[in-house]
Parts: C-alpha cells; sequence; structure tokens
C-alpha cells in the first residue's frame, strides 16, 4: 500500500490552500471536529481497507493497494 498527493496540480493546491484556510480541517466538509481533520476519519478508514484504491474525499491523496 501506498499513499500520495493527487497528481493534478491544480487540484493539490486548491485543497491544501483550502487546508490553510480552515486549519487543516477538511474543506470539503462543514464540520470541524477530528473526525474531519486532514488526513480525515473516512480516508483512514478507507486506508485500513486492503480492497481500497482511490481518492480521498476532497481529491488530495490516493491510495493504492500495489
Amino acid at each position: 500500500m501506498r499513499i500520495e498527493e493527487n497528481p493534478n496540480k491544480e487540484i493539490a493546491d486548491t485543497v491544501k490552500e483550502g487546508l490553510k484556510q480552515t486549519g487543516g480541517y477538511c474543506p470539503c466538509r462543514r464540520e470541524r471536529n477530528e473526525d474531519t481533520k486532514c488526513m480525515c476519519k473516512e480516508f483512514r478508514e478507507q486506508i485500513k481497507n486492503p480492497d481500497f484504491e482511490g481518492l480521498c474525499h476532497c481529491m488530495l491523496y490516493y491510495k493504492y493497494k500495489d
């Protein structure tokens, strides 16, 4: 398994700017709690799933199964 930043620099830069503006919370979510702090709980759970391959909710990270 490996996790990499989205190779689409425009998307990655937009999400990272949003993270700066929200203090590290997912810019795609209204809630501001530990579950939405980047890397969010949703993606951490997806990482645990050996069959999951894909982007996190805000499209900043991609998990490869390898």
